[in-house]
């Protein structure tokens, strides 16, 4: 005669005291998500500050719930190293550092790494901002705002360009960064977009100017690849003969996109401190 068995009673039909969760037969709490710690680079302008700050209400409007913090590489406060010590004194589990940069440059690589590094936080470091399409949703809607209506003939098409204005890297990956999302605005416009800079790179946004009209093209916008109203973005605008577009702020593909970047880095691996 063979030994009798038995089915295991379904978890829900268990007394207490049986499964996994415990003796209250409940499941354990998520634990709280990653704070978001947006990494501006500062400005001495004062409207840059108001501007990122507004940035990040329109972040936590789209996800309630969510911590979202504000730290800057210079320039502003809260500074980063100031923004983490404050999380871990809190105790935060962890978090995630969205740059507010368009670019692989210095600070990218080099500058934000080194800080999570330094901090005893666990931290994660998303990709910058560009290139990606929400960035030129971004970009493209701030050059309808100022004026900008794509040629409908060709004529007008042929006179037509774009400068892409943006802030400038001796990184020659910042500058591949910079020339792919001109690529993709390019497509998206239908006409020309040319990479320029406000400092360190080459050219400057009065070189492409001159260069895109000695082609004849005499019917050229400038895009503002800014956060915020600043000396680079007045100066840009200075040399715009036509369009220039604002800087790009608050505008809601912006939000979007940081959060964007700090859900795909979730994922990535933990800097551990040095």
């Amino acid at each position: 005669m063979h030994p009798t068995t038995s089915t295991p009673a379904p978890l829900s039909s268990r007394p207490p005291g049986h499964g996994a969760s415990g003796g209250s037969g409940r499941r354990p709490p998520f634990p709280p998500p990653p704070a978001l710690v947006v990494v501006a680079h500062g400005s001495r302008d004062p409207r840059a500050l108001s501007t990122v700050r507004a940035l990040l209400d329109r972040v936590r409007a789209l996800r309630p719930g969510l911590p979202v913090h504000l730290g800057h590489i210079e320039l502003n406060e809260p500074l980063l190293p100031d923004t983490l010590a404050g999380l871990h004194a809190r105790g935060t589990g962890s978090a995630v550092l969205v740059p507010l940069l368009f670019g692989r440059g210095y600070h990218v690589k080099q500058d934000i790494p080194e800080t999570a590094a330094a901090s005893p936080l666990p931290t994660r470091v998303a990709a910058p901002l560009g290139p990606h399409p929400l960035l030129v949703d971004a970009l493209h809607a701030r050059l309808t705002e100022a004026g900008w209506r794509t040629p409908a003939d060709g004529a007008t098409r042929r006179a037509s360009a774009v400068v892409l204005a943006a802030a400038g890297s001796r990184d020659p990956e910042s500058r591949t960064d910079t020339a792919r999302t001109a690529d993709l605005l390019a497509q998206r416009l239908g006409v020309p977009v040319v990479p320029a800079y406000a400092s360190t790179a080459a050219p400057t946004v009065s070189e492409a100017l001159r260069a895109l009209a000695a082609e004849g093209r005499r019917r050229v916008a400038v895009a503002s690849c800014f956060t915020a109203p600043g000396r680079f973005a007045t100066e840009c605008a200075a040399a715009s003969p036509w369009v220039t577009a604002a800087p790009l702020g608050t505008h809601p593909a912006m939000a979007r996109l940081l959060l964007h970047r700090y859900t795909r880095a979730r994922t990535a691996p933990v800097l551990t401190p040095a």
